[in-house]
């Protein structure tokens, strides 16, 4: 799978502690030397407020084995993931929270990342979706 180049990302954010929100933006995945920057822009808007700027960044790095870690920008490890697994995924912990993950590539190059988070501090889950 190609992800180099810019994609349009529409994620909503279904939230059980408080407001919902929905976000629509650009992500652009870059070149770097050692794999893809994942830079992402756009604005998100939660239910009775006004909307704001919102941006992230990770590093994508393909590994031998054909899995692809993903880190944050500041190069702390988030996640990996099969892109050709059945149902690639995987779980992050950042105590006292969990982040679970899965991929669907099946509708390829349009795809998308489920997230569920889950502890005392958060409780949402999180769908974002990704086309050319």
């Amino acid at each position: 799978m190609d992800f180099e180049g810019v994609w349009q990302v529409v994620r909503r954010i279904d939230n059980a502690a408080g407001p919902d929100a929905r976000f629509e933006g650009v992500a652009r995945f870059a070149r770097d030397g050692e794999g893809l920057t994942y830079a992402e822009e756009g604005e998100l808007r939660l239910e009775g407020q006004a909307p704001i700027r919102g941006e992230r960044r990770y590093l994508w790095r393909e590994e031998e084995d054909g899995r692809i870690a993903v880190f944050f920008d500041d190069g702390r490890d988030f996640h990996r993931f099969d892109p050709g697994a059945d149902v690639p995924g995987d779980r992050h912990h950042c105590a006292p929270d969990v982040y679970d993950v899965t991929y669907d590539f099946s509708g390829w190059p349009e795809w998308e990342s489920r997230w569920r988070v889950a502890g005392p501090r958060k409780d949402y889950a999180m769908v974002s979706r990704y086309r050319r």
